[in-house]
């Protein structure tokens, strides 16, 4: 374990965080597009903005009938009192209505009721609307996922491709079913209680409006600085956390080499960063606190004070500075929520970003369907002068001109050194990757004229650390062929030797095998694979290393699976014991991307080449 720098991209940093981008036409651009997602369900959508917009209204309208009932038991009070422009009461005919307290109340509780209604709707209509455009977006998303050639898998890790799914969709839901609402609603209420405020007073309107800029303005400046300092003490915390987990997981080299009291003040001053972080961050809050409480309590004084004077003067009732006063919150909140829908807006942008930058990737040619093409393949394949270099490491030339042929039902083993390119050629008949030059030809006709899904429908794979996923032994049997019957299931098990060790499971072809088949022995996932390509059926079979990694015992009920499994099948057999490919028709033995030598087991023999001395070496190793 390093002492130095550590890898906190991996572990400690809060990579699930999305990250903000500035907003620009170009990116406002990008998160119109996502919106098109809406366009299925935009009739209630459509509606959904419109109860939004009536939920606004009702609800500043609460102010005002509150207002209206205190003047109600003031004598003397009138409406006139509260201007003279046109208004949207006037324009409802409220100013001629002869107010009192009963009335009033009634009105109140109509107001509530139709407030209740409409936010109930918005917020209702808003999330399905939001949910079924999440969900068409993670499909869409999973699904170009999933056709994006090897060489993409290879450059991203898995955990950042979930998070594209999970984190990301999620903040533009969120921004679909919340923020958008919430902005909305948000200029509504900042237009109508400006409105509002004004038609109370002129007057008063601009005083309120001379004081509170200036206190919106110094919230931000506190607000932003106050953000760093707490970011900033996340990721420290996340540094320390960091620490703890690469200690204990390397806690046997800190052992051997009694670095204990090094991590122990490496952790301490981790530990000690984020205090003085957090002790300034306090300072800052402290103040930022003190100060709103003096800002905001100062300014509605004020406003109270000039409003009471205005009272005195006979220019206003104080039902109307009531109205003023909860109509000033409403605004004021109003302004405090932009700041934290402003943040929320960046982040749905950066979020947009990293899924358009996945739907617009160049996916394989796949079909997606139940119903697969009908790819009549013969089995032979052909090599004609391949050579291939990796996307990520052009500079490395794996496969140098590679020329081979297989007929049809022939078995072709693959030998040599490590690194000398034998995965890679299973790879390439996968079609995961291209050939760099050269071609692959499937009975004699180039891959690249073969549709992508019915040619892989034809191969089955086997490799030597055999993934099985999560369900049952049923489902991983069947897992490349979804129209299974269950005889055919327990004929390609017993053709697998995997039958009776699966009727000896209680639960029998009905037991989860844990993660990544965790539940299971070596030998029995190798087994439950062969099964699984047997069910296949497949004309060509590509086997890499599949017995290398297991036990005598077990490497023997598996060698006679695959037997079962090679038989009138096309089949490349990678192999690491050469005992296991003496049957071979043909053996190519790769070095250095080449072919150097190939023939049968008793032809190669033979020769006092490459393949010769593999085959003692492995002999004298066994002796041992």
């Amino acid at each position: 374990m390093a002492r130095g720098g550590r890898n906190l991209n991996s572990n400690g940093k809060q990579k699930d965080e999305t990250p903000k981008v500035k907003i620009t036409k170009e990116s406002l651009r990008e998160a119109l597009i996502l919106f098109t997602y809406l366009k299925p369900y935009k009739t209630k959508f459509i509606l959904s903005l419109v109860c939004i917009a009536l939920s606004a209204f009702t609800t500043s309208m609460f102010p005002f009938f509150l207002g209206k009932m205190i003047d109600a038991a003031s004598p003397g009070a009138s409406l006139g009192m509260m201007g003279s422009s046109p208004s949207m009461i006037g324009f409802l005919g409220l100013s001629s209505v002869k107010w009192t307290l009963n009335f009033t109340l009634t009105l109140i509780f109509v107001q509530l009721t139709l407030q209740t209604i409409f936010s109930f709707m918005r917020v209702y209509l808003l999330t399905e609307v939001g949910e079924k455009a999440l969900a068409d977006m993670r499909r869409d998303v999973y699904s170009k996922l999933l056709t994006m050639p090897m060489g993409f898998f290879t450059e991203k890790r898995v955990g950042e491709l979930s998070n594209r799914i999970s984190s990301d969709l999620s903040q533009i839901q969120d921004a679909i079913s919340f923020t958008l609402a919430e902005f909305l609603r948000g200029i509504f209420t900042l237009i109508i209680g400006l409105g509002f405020i004004f038609w109370i007073s002129t007057k008063l309107a601009l005083v309120m409006l001379a004081v509170v800029p200036v206190i919106a303005v110094l919230a931000v400046v506190f607000g932003v600085r106050i953000r760093k300092m707490a970011r900033k003490a996340q990721d420290q915390l996340a540094d320390s956390g960091t620490i703890v987990q690469e200690t204990f997981q390397g806690i046997s080299i800190v052992k051997a080499f009694t670095s204990e009291y090094y991590e122990i003040n490496r952790y301490v001053k981790s530990i000690y960063a984020v205090v003085h972080t957090a002790i300034a961050n306090a300072r800052y809050r402290g103040t930022f606190i003190s100060f709103m409480i003096f800002s905001v309590f100062g300014a509605i004084s004020f406003v109270m004070w000039f409003g009471a004077n205005m009272i005195q003067s006979g220019e206003l009732t104080i039902g109307a500075l009531t109205m003023f006063v909860i109509f000033s919150m409403f605004v004021g909140g109003t302004f405090a929520g932009f700041a934290d829908m402003f943040s929320q807006l960046q982040k749905t942008l950066g979020a947009t970003q990293s899924v358009r930058e996945i739907l617009r990737g160049e996916g394989e040619d796949i079909t997606i369907s139940e119903q697969l093409p009908v790819v009549a393949l013969q089995g032979a394949v052909t090599f004609k002068e391949v050579a291939f270099s990796y996307p990520s490491r052009e500079d490395v030339t794996v496969l140098k001109s590679i020329s081979m042929h297989a007929e049809s039902g022939k078995r072709v083993a693959i030998v040599g050194p490590s690194g000398a390119g034998k995965s890679t050629i299973a790879s390439l008949l996968l079609q995961f990757y291209k050939p760099t030059k050269g071609e692959v030809l499937f009975d004699g006709k180039p891959a690249n004229q073969i549709s992508l899904t019915g040619l892989r429908s034809q191969l089955a794979y086997v490799p030597q650390d055999v993934l099985l996923f999560g369900g049952s032994i049923r489902e991983n049997i069947a897992y490349g062929k979804p129209d299974y019957t269950e005889q055919e299931i327990i004929e390609a098990a017993k053709q697998a030797n995997a039958h009776d060790f699966i009727s000896a499971f209680p639960e029998g072809y009905d037991t989860i095998v844990g993660e990544r088949g965790i539940k299971l022995s070596g030998g029995q996932r190798q087994r439950i694979a062969i099964a699984r390509a047997i069910l296949r059926n497949p004309v060509i079979l590509i086997l890499d290393e599949a017995t290398s990694s297991l036990d005598g015992e077990s490497e023997q009920l598996v060698q006679d699976a695959l037997e079962n499994l090679m038989k009138n099948r096309t089949s490349f057999v990678i192999a690491h014991r050469l005992s296991t490919i003496r049957n071979a028709d043909i053996i190519l033995v790769i070095d250095k991307g080449l072919v150097v030598e190939s023939g049968t087991h008793e032809t190669l023999i033979q020769r006092n080449g490459l393949y010769r001395r593999l085959n003692e070496m492995q002999f004298e190793y066994n002796e041992r």
